[in-house]
C-alpha cells in the first residue's frame, strides 16, 4: 500500500494529554522474570513529559504473568478461575512495582480498577472521567488496568491484553495520543517473522479491509493482544479525535520520542470530526441486544432522524428501556441507540405505524423507538 507522508513533530506539538499502554510481552523477561528496567525507565520518561507541561496516563498489563510467577504456577494457566486468582495476586505487587518506579521522581500514583462495564453505564462512565481528571490535577499518575477478578467475561477476550482498553481510557480521558508499547516495530503489510520482504508501515490514515486483514493472529507468545486487537483498538480511537501510535518498548527513549514527532513505530490517524461526548458513548458502550431494520429505516437514521418501530424488520436479545442496542440492515451493524422500549413492547409494535403504539401496549412513550438524540452512527 502506498505509505502518507505525516509531519509528526508538527502533529503533536500540542498534545497535552497522552495515555501509554505496556503490554505483558513487553512487562516480561525472557525467562518470565519481571522487566523491573522497563517500569523505571516509564517512569523517568513520564517525568520528563511532565516537566514538557503534559499529562500521562499509565495502561499496565502484566498483572496475571506477577501473579503466575509469585503463586509458581510454572506456566500461564488455561483455567479462567486460576488466572483470575494469579492476577489478584500479581496486581498489589504490579502496584508496588509502579510505586517505586514513580517515587524514584517525587510522582504518586494511584490505582484505578476497569471492567467494560464501567463505559457502559453513563454514570460511571461520567464520574471514571471527573476522577481521572483530579488526579491528573493533582499531579498523580493514574495506573490503570483491567479488573480480572471480577471480570465476567472471559480473560483477554473482552480488552486483549489492554488494548482496547487503553483505548477506550484514552477516549474517555480526552486525550490527543495515545501510544501502544509492545515487542514488535508496529504494523507490517506481512508477518515480518515469516517475511523477510515484509514492510513496516510509517502512517494509516484511514483502516481499511486491507489494512484489517495485516491483523493476522497473535504476534507474541508472552502477550494476547496480537495485531488484530491493536487496530479494533486504533478504530476507538479514531472516532474519538485521538491519534494512535504502535511502538517497540525496546526502543530507547522510546515514549518521549514519539511523542517529540520522531517517525518510530506506525501512526494511526485520529479523523478530523471527532464524535460529541454523548455519541461516543453510545458508539463504544456494550450492548444489549439488536433491532434488524428495512433500508428505508436505515435512510431516515443516516438522515439524522429516530427509529421508527414501522421501519422494524425483527428484534434480537433481551433488553430494556434505555439498554443500548445495535441497528442492523442486511446484515450490517450501522449504528447503535438507546432504546426507549423493551425488547418485549418492540416485538409487539414492529412494523407497525406509531399512531398504533398505544392501542397495542397500552401507552405510549414516543413515537421513535430510537430517538434522533440518543443514535450513533458508525
Amino acid at each position: 500500500m502506498e505509505q502518507a507522508t505525516v509531519d509528526r513533530e508538527k502533529l503533536f506539538r500540542d498534545i497535552k494529554r497522552i495515555v501509554v499502554k505496556i503490554g505483558t510481552s513487553s512487562l516480561t523477561k525472557e525467562d518470565g522474570s519481571f522487566n523491573r528496567r522497563l517500569t523505571e525507565d516509564i517512569a523517568r520518561q513520564v517525568s520528563e513529559l511532565r516537566e514538557l507541561g503534559k499529562t500521562v496516563i499509565i495502561v499496565s498489563s502484566g498483572a496475571i504473568g506477577i501473579g503466575v510467577e509469585e503463586m509458581k504456577l510454572g506456566t500461564r494457566p488455561r483455567e479462567i478461575p486460576l488466572r483470575q486468582a494469579a492476577a489478584a495476586v500479581g496486581q498489589n505487587i504490579l502496584m508496588q512495582e509502579w510505586m517505586a518506579a514513580f517515587g524514584k521522581y517525587d510522582l504518586k500514583v494511584a490505582q484505578i480498577l476497569l471492567t467494560y462495564e464501567a463505559f457502559s453505564n453513563r454514570m460511571t462512565y461520567l464520574n471514571l472521567r471527573n476522577s481521572i481528571s483530579e488526579l491528573l490535577e493533582f499531579g498523580i499518575i493514574p495506573i490503570i488496568n483491567e479488573n480480572d477478578p471480577i471480570c465476567v467475561h472471559e480473560i483477554e477476550a473482552t480488552f486483549g491484553d489492554n488494548d482496547k482498553l487503553s483505548a477506550m481510557v484514552a477516549s474517555k480521558a480526552e486525550a490527543e495520543l495515545l501510544v501502544l508499547l509492545s515487542d514488535i516495530d508496529g504494523l507490517y503489510n506481512k508477518n515480518p517473522k515469516k517475511n523477510d520482504d515484509a514492510q513496516l508501515i510509517s502512517t494509516i490514515e484511514k483502516i481499511t479491509p486491507e489494512v484489517e486483514s495485516y491483523g493476522g493472529s497473535p504476534t507474541s507468545m508472552k502477550g494476547v493482544g496480537g495485531m488484530r486487537t491493536k487496530i479494533e483498538a486504533a478504530k476507538i480511537t479514531s472516532i474519538s479525535g485521538c491519534h494512535m501510535v504502535i511502538a517497540n518498548s525496546a526502543v530507547d527513549n522510546v515514549v518521549v520520542r514519539v511523542v517529540n514527532g520522531e517517525n518510530i513505530g506506525t501512526l494511526f490517524l485520529a479523523k478530523d470530526g471527532k464524535y460529541k461526548n454523548r455519541t461516543r458513548w453510545i458508539i463504544l458502550s456494550k450492548t444489549s441486544g439488536k433491532i434488524i431494520v428495512d433500508s428505508g429505516a436505515e435512510k431516515a437514521i443516516r438522515k439524522s432522524r429516530g427509529l421508527l418501530p414501522s421501519g422494524i424488520v425483527e428484534v434480537a436479545g433481551d433488553f430494556d428501556r434505555g439498554d443500548v442496542i445495535e441497528i442492523e440492515n442486511e446484515g450490517r451493524v450501522f449504528a447503535k441507540g438507546i432504546t426507549d422500549y423493551t425488547s418485549s413492547e418492540l416485538n409487539e409494535i414492529k412494523g407497525k405505524h406509531s399512531d398504533m403504539i398505544e392501542k397495542i401496549l397500552g401507552y405510549k412513550n414516543y413515537d421513535e423507538v430510537v430517538r434522533k438524540g440518543n443514535i450513533g452512527l458508525l
